[in-house]
């Protein structure tokens, strides 16, 4: 779902390049130590890891350098940098480290992504309804938008298109547009509210092909066949219109 961060200012050190942006499917990478923080948290240069954001869990995984190695066990991003939290003494600033990613958890987390722009795709193209808020877990994922009537009749309905769709194998492309251009893109923010501050100039849209167009921050397979078979297991209202979906994948 719909992740922006604000741009700021970090005094001394460099925006961390974000890797993950660009190639969901890097699963290590090489990159140096620019600053420990005050509570130990480790900031890289460039970096591998998706740190908590829109819905999407941090990545897992492991940092090694010369005379050690630790778990990651936190990834959040402050202004322009990505922090990692370790759960030993991280290295020292300036030193090289090499970064695995956790990848059976991370794939598992880029196919509920994807499935929920999938549906959520589907449910705007049936029923003109946006989003509200979207949590993804490795086994599981839950969707909130606003749709006054959800009938067992359109559940099934949603879940089989989804399904159809899915199966048809769509190509997911990952595109970087200006903020005008973003903009001039209509339904390109299928958000309630559009959450991208006046700041952000460059705009990342996930595009998965026929089905769903939006801007995102998050992970995605590179093919809805990727995904499996979607399967709502549950369904609650939550107020003034706002309903919910949990799914699960097969």
């Amino acid at each position: 779902m719909l992740r922006v961060a604000a741009r700021g200012y970090h005094l001394g050190v460099a925006d961390t390049e974000l890797l993950y942006a660009t190639d969901a499917y890097l699963r290590s990478f090489e990159a140096r130590v620019e600053e420990i923080t005050a509570d130990g948290g480790v900031v890289l240069d460039r970096t591998a890891f998706y740190p908590t954001g829109g819905g999407q869990p941090h990545d897992l995984g492991t940092l090694s350098w010369d005379g050690g190695s630790a778990k990651v066990v936190e990834v959040r991003k402050t202004s322009a940098q990505v922090v990692h939290r370790l759960d030993a003494a991280p290295p020292p600033a300036g030193s090289n480290v090499h970064g695995t990613i956790d990848w059976e958890r991370r794939y598992a987390l880029m196919r509920h992504h994807t499935a929920l722009h999938s549906m959520s795709g589907v449910i705007y193209q049936l029923f003109g309804s946006t989003v509200t808020g979207g949590q993804m877990y490795p086994d599981r994922a839950r969707m909130d938008f606003l749709l006054p009537d959800l009938s067992q009749e359109r559940l099934k309905r949603i879940e089989e298109r989804t399904n159809e769709l899915l199966v048809e194998g769509h190509g997911v492309s990952i595109s970087f547009l200006s903020r005008d251009q973003a903009f001039a893109m209509p339904d390109l923010i299928r958000t309630k509210v559009n959450l991208i501050p006046e700041g952000i100039q460059e705009i990342r849209v996930v595009n998965i092909e026929g089905i769903d167009q939006q801007a995102d921050g998050g992970t995605h397979v590179a093919n809805t066949s990727e995904v499996g078979r979607v399967r709502i297991v549950g369904s609650e209202n939550k107020g003034k219109g706002n309903k919910r979906l949990e799914i699960m994948l097969e």
